[in-house]
């Protein structure tokens, strides 16, 4: 067998398909590379000549790489990839043991497309005791509540997807249920994504599924339920459950309907909860009352929280300068994010403090120092613990991890890039 590029120009020739010049680049750059390869053939790179990859190209790709043990990781984001072409990459998944990551994140594959992958994964499992996909990210395809349905029924088989994230796809009360339901016998999955959906009912019925499911699942590392319109009543059915669950490290419920009173009860799992490392509430409301609440806790010996995000919480300075405050009598909590709220002169100066002492460093925060007419200001800086999955770097070479800082922490999941999203 020749080299990758070879197998796929003579694949190209066999099927009669145009090569994509962006795919050869690609490959090219692979050749004499050791080790586990991720293709990085992301659509929206700025920084390169682009040639979008189509459903052809995701044929030509999968007969590629079908027989290839090299490439461990295939990165498929902003592409022109549509049912079609995820059928292609759902063979591949059946012939190919080693590919460990998939992201197909905002292409355009709807509920058929979402059926294709998951019946894969359904035979990889069967067929595949081991080496088999970790990694699955399908962000921004609308596979709907139908396609979401799969997804659930292929976790009641698979045992070896550690991720999926399936945010902004449209996913429906049925469909986050369903998830709730199988994550309670799945011993796998170690984080998931379910972020907007679309949900009518204000009773908050999947808040009340999700907590019955944390009490039970032990395995589970991550969960991201950003968008989901969840009050204080889902938070506090959520953290009755996080009072006997000792394994999930990241919480994510940022731009939600969060106030006070969920914050307290936050407050007292993270008293009591020694697990939990990262609680992001970016874009709520808990003002100062919940500001104050979290720091009282924050500052106990028993509390193991290593980062808080609150951007855009509507936090003056009482709450904010308390929050500095816990900083100095607990060493634990390293990364805060604080943009967006009220940062008045007094909250300037406490953070001023905390960088210029060390417990703070600049790369764990999203504000910076500076002085005008003696008067102590911060700015913002593009620092935070998850970045919005469509950025990428317009110039030079992305090598900045502050901005999408919770990948330090999270060391159980595959990234096969570092600009994603959590």
């Amino acid at each position: 067998m020749g080299s990758i590029t070879e197998v796929y120009s003579s694949v190209c020739k066999e099927l009669k398909l145009r090569t994509n010049r962006y795919i050869l680049e690609v490959l090219q750059e692979t050749e004499g590379k050791t080790g586990d390869i991720t293709l990085k053939l992301t659509g929206n790179d700025r920084l390169r000549k682009v040639e979008k990859v189509t459903n052809k190209d995701a044929l030509a790709l999968s007969r590629t790489l079908r027989d290839n043990d090299s490439v461990t990781g295939l990165d498929l984001r902003y592409n022109c990839i549509t049912d079609e072409g995820a059928g292609h990459l759902a063979d591949l998944l059946k012939e190919n043991v080693c590919l460990r990551s998939l992201d197909l994140t905002c292409n355009d594959i709807q509920t058929d497309g979402a059926e294709y992958i998951a019946k894969s994964l359904t035979v990889c499992t069967v067929e595949v005791s081991n080496d088999a996909l970790l990694s699955l990210r399908l962000t921004g395809n609308k596979i709907g509540n139908g396609g979401a349905m799969h997804f659930a029924s292929m976790l009641q088989v698979n045992s070896t997807l550690q991720v999926l994230d399936v945010a902004d796809s449209d996913l429906g009360t049925q469909s986050v249920i369903a998830f709730a339901i199988v994550l309670n016998n799945n011993k796998s999955l170690r984080s998931v994504n379910i972020s907007r959906p679309l949900l009518f009912s204000h009773q908050e019925e999947t808040a009340v599924h999700l907590s019955g499911m944390l009490v039970v699942n032990q395995c589970l590392r991550e969960l991201h339920l950003g968008k989901m319109g969840m009050t204080d009543f889902g938070v506090e059915r959520l953290t009755d459950a996080l009072r006997t669950n000792y394994t999930l490290k990241y919480l994510d419920l940022r731009c939600n309907r969060v106030t006070r009173d969920g914050a307290l009860c936050l407050a007292k799992v993270l008293k009591n909860n020694g697990t939990l490392e990262i609680l992001d509430l970016a874009s709520n409301r808990i003002e100062d009352d919940g500001a104050l609440y979290l720091s009282q806790a924050i500052a106990l010996p028993t509390c193991n929280l290593k980062a808080l995000s609150i951007p855009s919480n509507n936090i003056a300075t009482v709450g904010l300068v308390s929050l500095s405050r816990a900083m100095q009598a607990n060493n634990t909590l390293t990364h805060i994010y604080i943009w967006g709220n009220r940062l008045e002169e007094p909250v300037c100066q406490a953070f001023s403090d905390l960088l210029s002492s060390g417990r703070l460093s600049s790369e764990q925060t999203d504000v910076c120092v500076y002085e005008v007419d003696g008067c102590v200001c911060l700015a913002e800086v593009f620092h935070g613990l998850k970045r919005h999955y469509y950025w990428t770097p317009s110039y030079g070479q992305d090598v900045n991890p502050a901005s999408n800082a919770a990948l330090a922490f999270t060391n159980t999941q595959l990234h096969p890039n570092s600009s994603h999203t959590p």
